[in-house]
Parts: structure tokens; C-alpha cells; sequence
């Protein structure tokens, strides 16, 4: 069975900027994503919560290696693009990873 890394990063937004923030996270992330050999998927859950709205990305990858072609050796850091300041509440340093199985 090959075994698939999950990468997940939240962060957080204002209510008012989630549209305007998830069409950001296309354009930088989801196509930084999307051009490395090794990624297999992207998503992008969201959700609003009173005047804030959630956002995780969550990436699946071949490989450990893989993902390091987008983050670099710290790959289990956080990485940010210049107009997050704009949009973020706060950077969580880190990112989860997860060995994920279909069936």
C-alpha cells in the first residue's frame, strides 16, 4: 500500500476578507502546490465562525521529499506569502502532517 503525507495549514481571516483571501490563496499556494512533481491533491476547507472565517489547506503529497520542494527543509514549517500580513489574523508557525491510507 503507498502511503500518502497529508500537509495541513490553518489560518485565519476576517469574516469580510474570506473571499477575497480564498481567491489570494489560489493564486499563490494552490498554483505553488499544484506545479510540484509529488503533489497528488489540493483542497481548501473553510469556515465561517461569528465576525472570523477559518481556512486550512490541505495538501497530499507522495512524499516527504516532495513537500520539501515546495516548504524547504523545514517542512513542517509554515510558509507565508508578502500580502498574508494583509489578510491573517495571526501565523501559526507550524503545519501538520499526516500519513493518510484510502480504502
Amino acid at each position: 500500500m503507498d502511503t500518502i503525507i497529508t500537509r495541513i495549514w490553518h489560518g485565519i481571516t476576517r469574516a469580510h476578507h474570506a473571499d477575497e483571501y480564498l481567491e489570494y490563496l489560489k493564486e499563490t499556494g494552490i498554483d505553488n502546490y499544484k506545479r510540484i512533481p509529488g503533489n497528488v491533491g489540493v483542497q481548501i476547507l473553510r469556515r465561517f465562525e461569528n465576525d472570523k472565517c477559518h481556512f486550512w489547506t490541505v495538501t497530499r503529497w507522495e512524499s516527504y521529499q516532495s513537500i520539501q520542494q515546495f516548504a524547504g527543509d523545514q517542512y513542517e514549517k509554515a510558509r507565508y506569502y508578502p500580502e498574508d500580513e494583509k489578510y491573517l489574523l495571526e501565523k501559526e508557525p507550524n503545519v501538520i502532517h499526516c500519513e493518510t491510507f484510502e480504502f
